[in-house]
């Protein structure tokens, strides 16, 4: 909504203040401020001159004219101009060498087409009135010569550009924002809707309302002998452009010039077009019309028509038909004024892909009231300015609308912002807005139930305090112009936002006792930590999914990834499932990162997987929004959910330890993907067993299963796999050669009790280096774990630094080179317990895999 401060003005007393002082009493206020333009501050030495002669130039491809025009000054101006739409007499804005218009144009005298030019004659364009204009500004003949065309037209003005929220529909006229310049200010307010319309003379036009659902309120007045060459005022035109309309003719113009003031929509329709009587009903089946944008639009049954006996004949607020336009021989007009269903122009507007500056205001509430006295404005605007004759009925159909009285604890506002407001400042805010304050509870919510005036229920602790607080209530009834107001909190909204948003303190609320991070949020953020320590990159990607993805990473038809929950309205019909697996995303990221000239790259996400159950039903109940749902309800809610488990996934491609000054780096391996396996289950505070598999999307051959120990049942459960992807789905995502991949479930990592905090001895440690030959078909973690059985309570760690194959173990053989470190609590180890725990752990890899003393 453009709102010109010179438009404001005549409306509310404002005091001397700037357009910006009054942007941010409004913004303050609620108004949210797009822009402030300024216009003709620019604009100087642009007189009004009087033409005195013309001489038609001959010799050049268009019209070109000589002319003589007096400017108040001791001799007539010489100017050269193309336009052709004035003659000898005519009074015209004449810019004076020196003089500045809008956009920073300066004008001088100069030699064009063999003439002097002293000056130009100004367009309405060139004055910043209109975008566009077909000649010259002609003014009234009796305009005094050599006045200041800037101040004599007042177009020097600011225009405050607001943006106007959908409740605030009253905001989209003078009318409203006047209303609360007014109350930001503490000045009068003179309502321009507050006007006298004479009494009922029989109707104008038979009318009637056929569906009181899609409009309660229909009046028609019209006017004869309208003329329809006369041309709408300048100073019109100027507020038209100012508010960002263009001027089409003066019927048009009257009732846009009316919207923009008032907020009330009109119609203007030729008489003599009419046949039978008006009724505002929905479409029928089948029905079509032609807008005035020459457009022939079939109706959908909810369109709310206004029709006659020859069928619509009006999209009700939203667009005319082209029948009855206003045409340039329309004499005898009927101006329409109503009030229609704002969902149903709402929904209208939308099917039809036609919004326009009626129905702008219509969908976001209309004053009720207005309809009367807007009609009568717009019939005395074309009167006066068409020499038009007001006849003197009006036809008035309507229904009875009961009016909306919410009933509150005058404490409620106080309550709601945490502020506490006086008992006369609640009032005199909400009458302050329009509203009428009386004492005590409405009928309907005397009886203490908590049922306002309007019959909506009060709930929760707002009920409460009606019923108990029944000395201390206050019953509202909103005005016709602010149908937003239907709640109590609304009425405590409008309190609030008048004492002011920038009263309201800044306080945190008080953390409750023993809250806090869950077990599960803060494994999550250990996880996190030590991947990132251990050099990955968190990445948060969408968690979706398509049928690509499932056959990109070779899964089998049976496989319980496959089985995925489908989204009703999916971002992207490529990605319609809720992800069953992390990797689909990750791999994706990895792409876009090595696309980018990261080939190096160590990614992680951790977030929750989709697994819906064999036997789960396919959708869920769709619940009622006016009760709480039962627990049949909730059971069957909970039977469609997917499993929801947390789970934690890494990628790794190119080099994990980078090359540099210091030597050659080292590319990425399945033992690190198996590695960021462990770095988690050091983070759970679990043990992570280890063994080979086979398992999709993974490599056959390098890929690892990852087990936990299930703290009920003491078994070993699967959590997760670790290793080297296929090479076909390297290749069907792009990938760098080699990628690695890992993905555990985090749920499945519970400690089997508390985590102790390993003692530290202040004994030295004791090494013994150990070298096994076992069997190439023999997994390192079943050496390890048998060497760590045997050494016994005084093995502190293992560490395996050496392996090789080659033609000293034999062919079939590799030799395992371990450290094992002892330490004890509570003593000096000797060479005797160290030599003899690593004699038994040697026994017991031998007994369990085989494995031979290297050199024995």
């Amino acid at each position: 909504m453009k709102v010109p401060l010179s438009w404001l003005r005549e409306y509310v007393d404002l005091p001397a203040v700037t357009a910006q002082e009054v942007a941010d009493r409004l913004t303050a206020a609620g108004l949210k401020l797009e822009a402030i333009h300024s216009h003709g501050h620019e604009i100087k030495n642009v007189v009004v001159g009087r033409v005195l002669e013309i001489e038609e130039l001959t010799g050049f491809k268009k019209p070109i004219r000589h002319c003589k025009v007096e400017v108040g000054e001791a001799a007539p101006r010489e100017i050269v101009c193309g336009a052709t739409n004035f003659s000898e007499g005519a009074v015209v804005p004449v810019a004076l060498p020196g003089a500045v218009l809008p956009g920073g144009f300066e004008i001088g005298s100069r030699k064009t087409y063999g003439r002097l030019s002293d000056g130009m004659i100004c367009s309405e364009a060139e004055l910043g009135i209109a975008e566009s204009s077909p000649g010259i500004l002609l003014l009234p003949q009796d305009t005094p010569i050599g006045a200041d065309v800037v101040e004599l037209l007042g177009l020097r003005d600011d225009v405050l550009e607001l943006e106007v929220a959908t409740d605030r529909g009253y905001a989209l006229s003078i009318r409203g924002v006047a209303r609360e310049a007014a109350i930001a200010f503490g000045v009068p307010f003179r309502d321009p809707a507050a006007v006298e319309a004479p009494a009922d003379g029989g109707e104008s036009w038979p009318a009637a309302i056929a569906d009181p659902t899609a409009c309660d309120r229909f009046v028609l007045r019209s006017v004869t002998g309208f003329d329809p060459a006369a041309e709408s005022p300048l100073w019109m035109r100027v507020r038209l452009a100012r508010a960002g309309m263009r001027s089409v003719s003066l019927a048009v113009d009257v009732t846009n010039y009316v919207m923009l003031e008032l907020g009330q929509p009109l119609h203007a329709f030729d008489r003599s077009r009419l046949s039978g009587p008006i009724v505002v009903r929905r479409a029928r089946p089948g029905e079509k019309l032609e807008t005035l944008d020459h457009v022939v639009r079939t109706l959908h049954e909810e369109d709310i028509l206004i029709t006659d006996d020859s069928g619509p004949i009006s999209m009700a607020g939203t667009m005319g038909g082209l029948h009855t336009e206003i045409s340039d021989t329309s004499t005898d007009i009927v101006i329409e004024a109503a009030h229609f269903s704002a969902t149903g122009i709402a929904r209208e507007s939308r099917r039809h892909n036609l919004v326009s500056e009626a129905s702008k205001r219509f969908e976001r509430g209309v004053d009720r009231e207005l309809p009367l006295a807007a009609s009568w404005r717009a019939v005395r605007l074309l009167a006066e300015l068409g020499g038009a004759v007001a006849d003197p009925g009006v036809t008035h159909a309507q229904a009875e609308v009961s009016p909306v009285r919410i009933t509150i604890p005058v404490d409620h506002p106080s309550r709601v912002a945490g502020v506490a407001y006086e008992r006369e400042t609640v009032i005199r805010r909400l009458e302050q807005i329009g509203c009428t304050v009386t004492e005590g509870a409405a009928p309907a919510a005397a009886t203490g139930t908590g049922v306002a005036a309007t019959g909506v229920l009060a709930s929760g602790d707002l009920a409460g305090r009606l019923a108990v607080h029944g000395d201390d209530l206050i019953t509202v009834t909103p005005p016709t112009w602010r149908p937003d107001l239907t709640d109590p909190n609304d009425l405590a909204e409008e309190v609030v936002r008048l004492e002011g948003y920038d009263r309201i303190p800044s306080v945190l609320p008080p953390a409750p006792a023993g809250g806090g991070l869950t077990e599960e949020q803060r494994l999550r953020r250990r996880v996190g930590r030590a991947l990132a320590h251990a050099g990955y990159v968190e990445v948060l990607a969408y968690p979706f999914m398509g049928p690509r993805d499932l056959d990109n990473l070779l899964l089998p038809e049976q496989d319980p990834r496959r089985r995925a929950t489908r989204l009703v309205n999916p971002l992207s019909e490529d990605e319609p499932y809720m992800r069953t697996t992390l990797l689909p995303g990750l791999l994706k990221t990895l792409v876009r990162n090595v696309g980018r000239g990261f080939a190096d790259a160590a990614l992680f996400e951790s977030g929750l997987v989709y697994r819906p159950e064999p036997d789960a039903p396919a959708t869920a109940p769709v619940l009622a929004v006016d009760r709480r749902p039962t627990e049949e309800e909730l059971a069957a809610i909970e039977t469609a959910l997917p499993r929801q488990p947390l789970r934690v996934a890494v990628v790794l491609a190119g080099e994990f330890e980078r090359s540099g000054w210091w030597g050659q780096g080292r590319q990425a391996s399945w033992a690190d993907a198996v590695e960021a396996a462990r770095t988690v289950a050091r983070a759970a505070g679990v043990e992570l067993g280890v063994r080979a598999d086979r398992h999709e999307p993974w490599h056959p051959g390098r890929c690892a299963a990852l087990t936990v120990t299930d703290v009920e049942t003491g078994e070993q459960v699967l959590a997760g796999h670790a290793g080297e992807l296929h090479p076909r789905v390297v290749e069907a995502y792009g990938l760098p050669p080699r990628t690695c991949a890992m993905e555990l479930e985090l749920s499945l990592l519970v400690p089997a009790g508390p985590v102790e905090t390993p003692a530290v001895s202040a004994y030295p440690v004791a090494t013994q280096d150990v070298a096994l030959t076992v069997s190439t078909s023999v997994p390192v973690a079943e050496v390890e774990a048998a060497l760590r059985e045997g050494a016994g309570e005084l093995l502190e760690s293992i560490r395996l630094f050496d392996v090789y194959t080659g033609p000293q173990v034999g062919e079939g053989n590799k030799s395992l080179a371990y450290t094992l470190r002892f330490r004890a609590s509570d003593r000096t180890l000797t060479a005797e317990e160290t030599t003899a725990a690593r004699d038994a752990a040697v026994a017991v890899a031998a007994q369990r895999t085989g494995a031979q003393l290297r050199g024995a």
